[in-house]
């Protein structure tokens, strides 16, 4: 397993931005770039719910409806991170937003589910109000 930190949460106000940044640590980079990577997020009493992904393989970008043209990934090998940047925030953004890595059984054709990541974060708060 991949031990993850992640960092960047906070309180906006709607229409704000805000990045997140996801560290591997323990391991070099070359985990960070054989590894599919994404960010999850979860709302108490409700599953988690995938957000944006990038595969190890190809380098493609995978993003829920929900923030498609609002958040960004990024994937920065030499500084081993893997950043979400999210403007327009809403207050539906309202979450614990979780790292994950090590995807397994992924297809590629839908967003991955929480069941095909065996490493995760801790997670980081972002609250967004109106």
């Amino acid at each position: 397993q991949v031990q993850l930190a992640e960092s960047g949460g906070g309180s906006v106000q709607a229409g704000g931005s805000l990045r997140l940044s996801c560290v591997p640590s323990g391991y070099n980079a070359e985990v960070l770039r054989g590894t599919s990577m994404g960010w999850f997020r979860q709302v108490p009493g409700k599953e988690r719910e995938g957000v944006a992904f990038i595969s190890a393989g190809s380098g493609r970008r995978y993003y829920s409806d929900r923030v498609e043209g609002r958040f960004t990934l990024s994937r920065d090998v030499g500084n081993n991170k893997l950043d979400l940047q999210m403007n327009n925030l809403k207050p539906e953004d309202t979450a614990m937003y979780y790292c994950a890595a090590q995807a397994k059984n992924w297809d590629r054709k839908s967003l991955p589910g929480p069941r095909n990541f065996a490493s995760w974060g801790q997670g980081t708060q972002v609250t967004v109000s109106s």
